[in-house]
């Protein structure tokens, strides 16, 4: 395969694949508001994340199922669903509500176990997509997500401060924060048919 044309399929395929995260990096983009270094933690966390999918999906498709059994996949949403959980507990013990606080930046690692566990549907379509194209244009595939990856944090913050919307965000993130998680475990853990569902 040209890897002219590999790395335009793989534009397509981040972009299906990854367009659901910009809700999620905007809101991480909000609770961080005017705390130091919110943004690189948020980068920083987006790479971690998004490189451990990288990685798994190159297991996969090499045959280290061992490593990631196709089952495991959906128990990943287990962790935005507790990510979730905690943060609404937070806030319904009034844990988030310190107007002093200039901003209640994300954890790297909370960025990054949010990023990794979305992934799942990634791992799903990755594999089959690596299997096929071969290691150059696995290769390719991996340059181009890991320059996207960027592309879509600074999309994700340009939506998060623009006025109309970080006002809302601003509002109730405490309520949208917990609710986006919440809901995006629950669709992992459906979709991939964890626990018999």
């Amino acid at each position: 395969m040209d890897l002219a044309v590999a790395a335009l399929q793989a534009v397509g395929l981040f972009l299906v694949t990854n367009i659901d995260d910009i809700i999620v990096l905007s809101l991480f983009f909000a609770r961080g508001a005017g705390a130091p270094g919110a943004t690189a933690k948020i980068i920083a966390g987006q790479y971690l994340g998004f490189g451990a999918i990288l990685i798994a999906s190159v297991l996969v498709a090499l045959g280290a199922n061992a490593f990631l059994p196709e089952d495991a996949i959906a128990y990943f949403g287990l962790i935005p669903l507790l990510l979730g959980l905690y943060a609404a507990l937070r806030g319904w013990r009034g844990r988030d509500d310190d107007d002093d606080d200039p901003g209640k930046a994300a954890a790297v690692w909370t960025v990054a176990a949010v990023t990794f566990a979305n992934g799942g549907d990634n791992i799903g379509v990755y594999v089959p997509v690596f299997l096929t194209v071969g290691p150059a244009a696995t290769a390719a595939y991996a340059v181009v997500f890991l320059a996207l990856v960027a592309v879509l944090v600074l999309a994700a913050r340009y939506v998060a401060t623009r006025r109309p919307i970080a006002e809302v965000l601003e509002r109730w993130e405490h309520v949208l924060f917990p609710l986006v998680l919440i809901g995006l475990g629950i669709v992992i853990l459906i979709e991939g048919g964890a626990f018999g569902l």
